[in-house]
């Protein structure tokens, strides 16, 4: 667990690989409420027996967005920021999904700190470089630049 406790520390560590998170099995009640919060009920992630039969994944598949939802989750095993007064989530910048997450797949995030600036009203602006692999897949399965800004 990489810990951040001042605006310093998180500037310092710019390049900083922060770390990897445990792994995560995806399993098919998540992806059955994420369906159902979302609305998006498409075949290939809800319908077992058809995406076994029908899917060139040969089973069902997470939707990205499920894997996206899951930074935070993920990030919070890897690094925080103590003393800060808040942080809030800015966005992400160059979501991208190379391979799929098979239901029943493991994942895990590593987090790198890319950039780090503060703004004019003294907060700190992160750029985490964000990779999500599955066991056994040969690419990423998410690959994002997240941004945070940190008040202490």
């Amino acid at each position: 667990m990489r810990i951040f406790e001042s605006a310093d520390d998180i500037l310092s560590s710019v390049g900083e690989t922060l770390g990897h998170s445990e792994w995560l099995t995806i399993t098919q009640d998540r992806v059955d409420a994420f369906a159902l919060a979302t609305g998006d009920r498409q075949w290939i992630h809800v319908d077992v027996e058809r995406a076994q039969a029908e899917s060139p994944y040969g089973g069902t598949i997470a939707h990205g967005y499920l894997t996206l939802s899951l930074l935070p989750t993920l990030g919070w095993q890897i690094y925080e920021t103590k003393n800060a007064k808040m942080g809030v989530n800015y966005g992400s910048d160059k979501v991208r999904f190379p391979a799929p997450v098979p239901v029943g797949a493991s994942i895990r995030l590593t987090s790198v700190l890319g950039s780090a600036e503060r703004t004019p009203d003294g907060a700190v602006r992160m750029v985490v470089h964000q990779t999500i692999e599955a066991r056994d897949i040969d690419k990423p399965v998410l690959v994002a630049e997240t941004i945070s800004r940190i008040v202490f």
